[in-house]
């Protein structure tokens, strides 16, 4: 049974591409039934699509049918367009097929507490102001992708379990990186303080994290390309950042026949996640 949750955030699908894990993706929207389903931007990469042409799976077609099916069954879709899909950012207080487009948004969580929500490539410098630089950047990102996509194709043939990302750990080892980072959520930080919100929940930069700064909670949903992470609201208003490493399916594949119960391996991999 799905586990029942308020909200779920998602940013950083970039549909369109081959980078998208859609399969894992799809795996986390069989797990969780919400009330809220919030996609803050990126969520079609339409840059990559004019540069390397389009690349959608089924996997990818099925993921915008549950997202479209949410949206007619009273699920309440907001989509805030970021810089890869920002053609949609023209069309803000527009409804496509019940999904609303907005520039931000604010949400109110259960507790009470306001969120506001933002892409974030408003807040960074290098795609404000150097563009040839964030082109660059995008470049040097994608090689490292389609290696870790031929890395993790090697680990499943070897039946390596769990996920590992070359492009996560080589943002984690770059001093620049990390000083980037935390620039980014610093000038996230003053814009949520200067509106008055209790948090702010954004994507951009493939870079998940869920902490509190001086009385502000700053969220980065993270992506569906490098680091397969969202945010849930649960019904309490809790914030939680969930990590999805591991389809469901593959899990219960990679299980000896005597122990393939359907029900412990999802606990199983609950408790991993949590």
């Amino acid at each position: 049974m799905p586990q029942q949750v308020r909200s779920i955030f998602l940013s950083d699908l970039h549909l369109g591409t081959a980078a998208c894990q859609a399969e894992r993706l799809l795996d986390l929207l069989r797990g969780y039934d919400c009330q809220y389903l919030f996609l803050v931007g990126d969520i079609l990469d339409l840059w990559s699509m004019r540069r390397r042409g389009v690349h959608w799976s089924e996997a990818q077609n099925t993921v915008v049918q549950k997202v479209l099916k949410r949206a007619r069954h009273d699920v309440q879709v907001v989509f805030v367009p970021g810089n890869h899909d920002e053609a949609a950012r023209e069309h803000a207080g527009t409804l496509f097929g019940n999904i609303r487009v907005e520039l931000d948004h604010e949400h109110v969580a259960a507790d009470g507490k306001r969120y506001l929500l933002v892409h974030g490539d408003q807040f960074d410098k290098v795609t404000r102001h150097h563009a040839w630089v964030a082109l660059l950047g995008t470049w040097a990102y994608d090689v490292l992708v389609e290696i870790n996509m031929w890395l993790s194709r090697l680990r499943r043939t070897l039946r390596v379990p769990g996920y590992w990302s070359l492009a996560g750990y080589a943002k984690r080892r770059m001093k620049s990186a990390a000083s980037f980072v935390s620039n980014f959520e610093e000038s996230l930080l003053r814009h949520a303080r200067e509106r008055g919100v209790d948090g702010v929940i954004c994507g951009h930069i493939h870079v998940p994290a869920l902490r509190e700064h001086d009385g502000v909670t700053y969220i980065n949903c993270g992506d569906w390309v490098d680091s397969c992470t969202a945010v849930v609201e649960h019904r309490d208003g809790r914030m939680e950042l969930v990590r999805w490493s591991e389809p469901m399916a593959r899990v219960l594949e990679a299980l000896p026949a005597p122990q393939r119960e359907p029900a412990a391996a999802e606990e199983r991999l609950r408790a991993s996640i949590a």
